[in-house]
């Protein structure tokens, strides 16, 4: 059973094949798909787009690139659209949220003290809902790591397509996060996270798509568009880069997301005991 923890499946790329996509992801084996939301503008979409297949999941958040043309009164919807939710075995985490520092205009100034201002509001709100966080990390990690640190308590999650040093890996490790793996680990260089991929153990990995963004090595111009169906091939690349058995790194990955993303593993484990039950 293999897991995309973090899939932007609402995304205006699927809009015209969004059942295929889905489809083609099913029949690859991949049993669930995590949707973050990016913004206040898709709380409802991604919410709605997990309940419409039997595989989907979501999390709601606001992304570091859109806080830019975000309110702060946003921070009080988020809240209520939890508030909301807390019923909903398919809201898995809060997300995406974090810091980006790679784009420019951004990384500094009155722009970056929002982003900071944001991502701690939305800690906070992780706290009080206990629930994990789903982490853009770009050119960040030090930052996202200070303000981790000075919370009462760590509320874990997923580092997502984490690219930092061995020593922020380990940092983030240590406050119960899992390191998000996907198509750039199939680049051969991508030396430093190929590294992690290699070296971290599995029950601190997880597979991830990003899609439709970061394709892997095999996806070649003009079709670069990442999906969820490349799961299954990103742990088998993960394998072969491990000298281990795909089937194991599955599975291994799949435990540690349900392990991270506590709700995500309280439904499947449902599932599977009502698939059971219907076979007994």
């Amino acid at each position: 059973m293999a897991i995309d923890t973090h899939c932007h499946l609402d995304a205006s790329e699927f809009d015209a094949d969004r059942g295929s996509v889905i489809a083609n992801a099913q029949a690859a084996g991949v049993r669930a798909i995590v949707i973050p939301a990016i913004a206040r503008s898709n709380f409802d979409t991604v919410r709605d787009l997990a309940h419409s297949f039997p595989e989907g999941y979501y999390a709601l958040g606001i992304h570091p690139l859109f806080v830019r043309q975000s309110v702060e009164a946003d921070l009080a919807h988020l809240r209520d659209a939890l508030a909301a939710s807390m019923a909903d075995p398919r809201l898995v985490a809060i997300g995406e949220i974090g810091l980006d520092f790679f784009v420019k205009d951004i990384a500094s100034g009155e722009a970056r003290e929002r982003q900071e201002f944001f991502y701690v509001e939305q800690l906070k709100l992780a706290l009080e809902f206990d629930l994990p966080v789903l982490l853009h990390v770009r050119r960040s990690q030090d930052i996202l790591l200070k303000y981790l640190r000075r919370l009462k308590r760590s509320p874990g999650g997923i580092a997502h397509a984490f690219n930092g040093s061995d020593q922020q890996a380990r940092a983030f490790l240590d406050l119960g996060f899992a390191l998000g793996i996907g198509g750039a680990m199939t680049f051969t260089r991508a030396l430093q996270i190929r590294r992690h991929a290699s070296d971290v153990s599995l029950d601190s990995l997880v597979l991830e798509t990003d899609s439709p963004d970061i394709p892997p090595a095999w996806l070649q111009a003009p079709d670069l568009r990442n999906s969820p169906a490349q799961i299954p091939r990103i742990g088998a690349s993960l394998a072969e880069l491990r000298g281990e058995a795909t089937a194991a790194v599955i599975d291994a990955t799949t435990a540690t997301a349900c392990r991270v993303l506590p709700r995500l593993g309280q439904a499947l484990s449902g599932i599977a005991s009502a698939a059971l039950d219907q076979n007994s």
